[in-house]
């Protein structure tokens, strides 16, 4: 685990595979792998699930003990220490590598990948790599913020595979949680190099640089793609909606 080389041959690799796969698919047909792919959304929903409610109790916990300040600077082992909260810390840490295979049915489906996509996959293993070697305290908001976060988004992936997707929710609100995680994580990270100035503070330089400029490159990602497939407003989305419901009925009739 506090191996370099474990994270950065999973980037190496993976990078290799996805490039030279959507060379090797652009003379095949797309496979259809719906059922796998329904199975493996809805286990990382799940996972994903188990770890938002196995994070959330200690977070308290910590954030009313120790003030949130101190929880930024205290050592990772007085405030999880070698309970189940840090075994789901190592879990998250272990399914970053894992969720790299989201991007094998994007290649073998001859869907379009996006720089957002697979910078994403591989900056978060590389950072959430580094932040659990670094013992940041932080780690613990950044994993339950991130879990809580998947779990809606891989289950509402799931009900797309077996097309069942609720009509009242609109895919815009998972956009909207992830760019308020780019946020959130944003200003823990700012927060963290404040606390780092006291004496004897866990936290580390180095690693609350490489996780601000991730969380920052993610937010202007995500907000350049909640742009370009929603526009800028709800209203505009009304209208169009409007629009096309008016051009219906004329066909209808």
């Amino acid at each position: 685990m506090t191996n370099p080389w474990f994270p950065i041959t999973c980037v190496v690799v993976y990078l290799v595979a996805i490039f030279a796969g959507q060379r090797i698919m652009a003379h095949q047909e797309p496979y259809v792998m719906k059922k796998t792919l329904a199975a493996w959304n809805l286990s990382l929903a799940i996972f994903s699930l188990f770890g938002f409610l196995r994070g959330v109790p200690p977070l308290m916990h910590n954030f009313t003990t120790y003030g949130f300040e101190e929880f930024l600077c205290n050592d990772p082992q007085n405030s999880i220490g070698q309970s189940a909260t840090a075994v789901w810390g190592i879990f998250f840490v272990l399914s970053k590598p894992a969720e790299l295979f989201d991007t094998f049915f994007i290649v073998m489906h001859k869907k379009r990948l996006l720089l957002l996509h697979w910078y994403h996959h591989v900056t978060v293993l590389l950072c959430c790599w580094h932040t659990y070697v670094s013992h940041a305290p932080a780690g613990l908001i950044y994993s339950t913020i991130n879990y809580g976060v998947h779990a809606i988004m891989y289950f509402y992936y799931f009900l797309m595979a077996i097309k069942c997707k609720p009509k009242w929710f609109n895919p815009k609100w998972i956009t909207l949680a992830q760019i308020t995680q780019m946020v959130v994580g944003s200003l823990v990270s700012i927060l963290s190099f404040h606390a780092i100035q006291k004496p004897g503070c866990w936290a580390k330089f180095e690693n609350n640089t490489s996780i601000l400029i991730m969380y920052i490159s993610y937010f202007f990602l995500f907000v350049q793609f909640f742009l370009k497939r929603y526009g800028w407003s709800i209203k505009t989305s009304v209208v169009e909606t409007k629009k096309s419901a008016k051009a219906k009925k004329k066909k209808l009739m």
